[in-house]
C-alpha cells in the first residue's frame, strides 16, 4: 500500500511527462500515475487514529469527492492540492492533533484527478471554484473557514475567494502558480494535447497538461482581480522551488490588496514543502484561525452604525 502521512510526492511533470508518453507508447495503457484509494486503503492509514470520512458532491454533470474528518469544532480548514495530486497530499494534516483539535478538516480531489472523474479535466478557474464552492455552501454560520492551496490549488483558492468571499476567510498560498508572465509552454505540452498522443499519458498527467495549457490567460483573467481579494493572506514560498519561480511571491506582494498580507519565504526550501516542512503550513493556519476568533474593533463600531 503505498505510505500517506505526507510522504507521498507530486511530480509536476517536465521528465516525468515525457518518459510517461515513452514507456506508455510501449505499454499501451491508460493508467493513473496515482490511482485513487480506496476506503479500505484510507482506514489503513490512518488506524487506529479517528478516519476521515469519503464524501462526494454532484454537479452539474461533475462529481467531487472529498474526505472530512467530521470534527465537531468552530472552524473548517480545506486543502486544495496541486497538478498532478489527490486529496492525499494533505493526509499528514487531517491526523495533525495540532489542527484536529482546532478544526473541521476537509481535502478535496480536484476534477479531473483521484475520484472526481478521473482523467476529465476543468480547464477552467472559474469552474474549479464554483464546483468547490459546492463543498462549502453548508458550513455552519459564524465559522471561519480557510483555504490551504499548494501550486496549482493557490490559484484556485484564489479564485475562489473572490468569486464566493461570503464563504472564505483566509488564505494560505503554499508555492502558488500565480504569476502570468512566468507560465512558459513547454515544447512537450502541446503534442501532449493531441489526441494522436494524449491516450498514452496516465490520466492524472493528461488532466494536470489540460489545466497547464490554458493556465496563462486563467492567471491573466485573475489579475485584474487581485485589488478585491481582501481576506487574509500567508504566502509560503521555497527559494530552491524549481518547479513554481519563487518570484511567484513577489508577485503577491505586489499584486494582493488582502487586508492582511503576510509572505513568508524560505531559502533553503524546495517545492515540496507540505511534505518537507508541514509545520510551517500548520503554524500558518493557527496564526490565521487565532487571527480570526479575535474580534475586532472596527468591525464592532461598523456593527454599532
Amino acid at each position: 500500500m503505498r505510505a500517506l502521512k505526507g510522504k507521498r510526492r507530486y511530480p509536476i511533470w517536465g521528465g516525468c511527462l515525457i518518459l510517461a508518453c515513452l514507456s506508455l507508447f510501449l505499454l499501451g495503457g491508460c493508467a493513473s500515475f496515482y490511482p485513487p484509494l480506496s476506503d479500505q486503503e484510507i482506514v489503513d492509514a490512518f488506524s487506529p487514529g479517528p478516519v476521515p470520512v469519503s464524501k462526494r458532491v454532484e454537479i452539474s454533470g461533475r462529481s467531487l469527492h472529498y474526505v472530512d474528518t467530521e470534527a465537531d469544532q468552530d472552524a473548517l480548514v480545506v486543502f486544495v492540492h496541486g497538478a498532478p495530486g489527490a486529496w492525499d497530499a494533505f493526509s499528514g494534516f487531517l491526523s495533525d492533533p495540532r489542527l484536529t483539535e482546532k478544526a473541521r478538516l476537509i481535502s478535496v480531489d480536484r476534477p479531473g484527478y483521484g475520484r472526481s472523474d478521473l482523467g476529465k479535466p476543468e480547464r477552467s478557474l472559474t469552474e474549479q471554484a464554483r464546483l468547490l464552492s459546492h463543498v462549502l455552501q453548508h458550513r455552519w454560520d459564524g465559522a471561519p473557514t480557510l483555504l490551504v492551496g499548494h501550486s496549482f490549488g493557490g490559484p484556485v483558492v484564489a479564485q475562489m475567494a473572490l468569486d464566493y468571499p461570503e464563504q472564505v476567510d483566509g488564505l494560505v498560498m503554499v508555492a502558488a502558480s500565480v504569476d502570468p508572465a512566468l507560465e512558459q509552454t513547454k515544447w512537450y505540452q502541446v503534442p501532449a494535447h493531441w489526441k494522436l498522443f494524449s491516450w498514452m499519458i496516465p490520466r492524472d498527467l493528461y488532466v494536470t497538461n489540460e489545466e497547464i495549457l490554458p493556465l496563462k490567460g486563467e492567471l491573466e483573467l485573475l489579475e485584474t482581480r487581485w485589488d478585491r481579494l481582501l481576506q487574509p493572506m500567508i504566502v509560503i514560498q521555497g527559494g530552491k522551488d524549481a518547479l513554481v519561480p519563487k518570484e511567484n511571491a513577489d508577485y503577491l506582494e505586489r499584486m494582493a490588496f488582502a487586508s492582511d498580507l503576510e509572505i513568508r519565504r524560505y531559502p533553503e526550501l524546495s517545492h515540496f514543502i507540505p511534505w518537507s516542512a508541514p509545520e510551517l503550513i500548520t503554524d500558518a493556519i493557527l496564526q490565521l484561525l487565532s487571527d480570526l476568533s479575535e474580534p475586532s474593533g472596527v468591525d464592532a463600531e461598523w456593527e454599532l452604525e
